[in-house]
């Protein structure tokens, strides 16, 4: 399954992944198609099979604030949208921790990972307890049931704060351990917000979005306790490297033997249209978490030049291009103006030698203007191996290649028809085309 790994429908951004028994869950919020606002009042949980990761399950609703003809409300004293939860199992029980905006923040309780969860109890605390956490919002909470049973809750925004919960209740903070600033916002940490804690071993991870213009990273600092010290170490995955920038939100999760970072991507020429991502990582021996890119990839190992790539997969877009979604079936990149780039990473072409021809097709939506598309193999500066002509209706373009093997990220350049007299800037920026989809044959 590539990215987006979720159907094209759904937004689910802030995603904390956690493996219960053999299948791995994605909790996080829920956004709508072209919304002015960040999430609605309702939370969905998805599901797979450890052991196949191409195929996720809809548990459909498992909270809402606001009743609607479906469902009632599970909460009675706020009707505001839900932000960024996260769900941990402790003693066979399955526990939501919500974040409600502007409002007292509550846990809910299910027999089952899935849901639907049970209201326990806004969060309970010393009323002589002042900072962030005094007004019961709790934001983004991510939770930790370490090995020996105590539980911890982190939370934050512009400032972190954490506190230990009861174990017997999971809502009430014990008296003397909520603490400030573990992930500080000054440099090198830059804290922004969206904690969210891991342990591996015996290390403490917090991964979490730095303050702006960086906060599309997910970045990661460590420590050897569960209230800190914790030290800075660097960036996981930047959503926002040659592509629509935005918030960002996610976690590291070890699925068999494999571990991955889940975030989120902007749509819609929009910061609220997000949908759920994933890269694969790996855990060095020192506990370091190199880098990776943002790619198209998802669980695959590699993309098929032979399958229908829709347009969307698209993990570069430079120039103000933007994917958005036509309808429920369709999603397509549109605003793509004269210097506009698209790239796919990464397509794996075989090994095949012979000098068969190789020919790509990429269906255009015309919008009235004239101009070319460029293909381009690992550099989208590079020179291209192939154009085609767009013309002032839909079409099929095609370019023709020379036989490519190997392993390539495939980058497409758009150029206006334009002569360059006497021009007005606004002719310039016209919208060339859409692309729907492409595919390569040979």
């Amino acid at each position: 399954m590539a990215n987006p790994y979720l159907p094209n429908w759904e937004y689910i951004p802030d995603g904390e992944p956690r493996v219960f028994g053999d299948r791995v869950y994605i909790y996080g919020s829920h956004d709508q198609a072209g919304s002015d606002l960040f999430c609605d009042y309702k939370l969905k949980v998805w599901s797979a099979a450890v052991d196949d990761l191409s195929r996720w399950t809809c548990h459909g609703v498992s909270f809402q604030t606001k009743t609607d003809s479906v469902r009632k409300a599970d909460t009675d004293w706020t009707d505001k949208d839900l932000y960024a939860p996260d769900v941990v199992e402790k003693d066979g029980k399955y526990y939501l921790f919500a974040y409600i905006h502007e409002s007292k923040g509550c846990v809910a309780v299910s027999d089952r990972p899935e849901g639907p969860f049970k209201l326990i109890s806004t969060y309970k605390y010393p009323e002589s307890l002042t900072g962030p956490i005094s007004d019961g919002q709790f934001i983004d909470p991510g939770v930790l049931v370490d090995d020996d049973g105590r539980v911890y809750i982190y939370c934050g925004f512009l400032k972190s704060f954490m506190a230990e919960l009861n174990p017997e209740n999971m809502t009430e903070v014990i008296e003397g351990s909520y603490r400030e600033n573990i992930i500080p916002s000054e440099k090198p940490h830059l804290f922004f917000e969206a904690c969210s804690p891991r342990k591996v071993g015996d290390t403490y991870y917090m991964i979490y979005s730095p303050t702006p213009p960086h906060c599309s990273c997910l970045v990661y600092a460590t420590s050897k306790s569960p209230t800190g010290p914790f030290e800075y170490r660097g960036v996981i995955v930047d959503s926002g490297f040659e592509y629509p920038d935005g918030n960002n939100h996610g976690s590291i999760c070890k699925i068999r033997d494999q571990w991955y970072i889940f975030y989120h991507r902007m749509t819609n020429n929009s910061i609220m249209s997000r949908r759920g991502c994933v890269e694969k990582i790996s855990m060095l021996p020192d506990g370091s978490i190199p880098q990776v890119e943002a790619t198209s990839l998802g669980f695959e190992e590699a993309l098929s030049p032979f399958s229908v790539t829709p347009a969307d997969l698209a993990c570069v877009l430079i120039g103000g291009a933007y994917i958005t979604e036509r309808n429920i079936f369709s999603r397509l990149i549109t605003n793509i103006t004269s210097g506009c780039v698209a790239g796919y990473k990464y397509y794996d072409f075989g090994t095949d030698f012979t000098d068969t021809p190789l020919r790509c097709f990429l269906k255009i939506r015309g919008c009235g203007s004239k101009g070319k598309v460029s293909l381009m193999l690992d550099d989208y500066q590079g020179e291209p191996i192939a154009t085609g002509t767009i013309g002032l209706d839909d079409a099929i373009v095609t370019l023709d290649l020379k036989r490519i093997t190997g392993r390539h990220a495939v980058f497409f350049r758009f150029e206006g028809d334009y002569v360059d007299n006497n021009l007005t800037q606004s002719f310039k920026n016209r919208t060339l085309c859409e692309l729907e989809e492409f595919v390569f044959e040979i």
